[in-house]
C-alpha cells in the first residue's frame, strides 16, 4: 500500500522558515516525480515544486523560486521542501504527491497523494 505522509507544517511569522517532509513507502519510487502542491481556501490546488527521484532534476513555481528548495534523501525515502522568506500568501495546505507517467509536472494529475499539512504564515 502506497503511503505519502507529510509533516513539518505549522505557524510561522512572515520572513521565517519551515521544512516540510514527505515520507514515501509502499513501492519503489525511483521512476517517479515527487511534487509539492498547495491549496489555499477558495483556491485551486497549485504546483509548488517537483523533483525527479532518480537524477534529482527539479522544477519550481515562479512564486517560490529562490525561496523554496526541494530535495530528497534516497536512503530515507523522504522528500523535503525547505521554505524560507515565507510570505502571507504562502499560507495553505501543502500536499506531497507522486506521479509516474506525467505529461507535465505542473498539473495535479499525480498518482498518489498525502493527507496534507497546514502551513500558516502570520504577519
Amino acid at each position: 500500500q502506497v503511503q505519502l505522509v507529510e509533516s513539518g507544517g505549522g505557524l510561522v511569522q512572515a520572513g521565517g522558515s519551515l521544512r516540510l517532509s514527505c515520507a514515501a513507502s509502499g513501492r519503489t519510487f525511483s521512476r517517479y516525480v515527487m511534487g509539492w502542491f498547495r491549496q489555499a481556501p477558495g483556491k485551486e490546488r497549485e504546483f509548488v515544486a517537483g523533483i525527479r527521484w532518480s537524477g534529482g532534476i527539479t522544477a519550481y513555481a515562479d512564486s517560490v523560486k529562490g525561496r523554496f528548495t526541494i530535495s530528497r534523501d534516497n536512503a530515507k525515502g523522504t522528500v523535503y521542501l525547505q521554505m524560507s522568506s515565507l510570505k502571507l500568501e504562502d499560507t495553505a495546505v501543502y500536499y506531497c504527491a507522486a506521479g509516474a507517467r506525467l505529461t507535465t509536472w505542473y498539473s495535479p494529475n499525480y498518482d498518489y497523494w498525502g493527507q496534507g499539512t497546514q502551513v500558516t504564515v502570520s504577519s
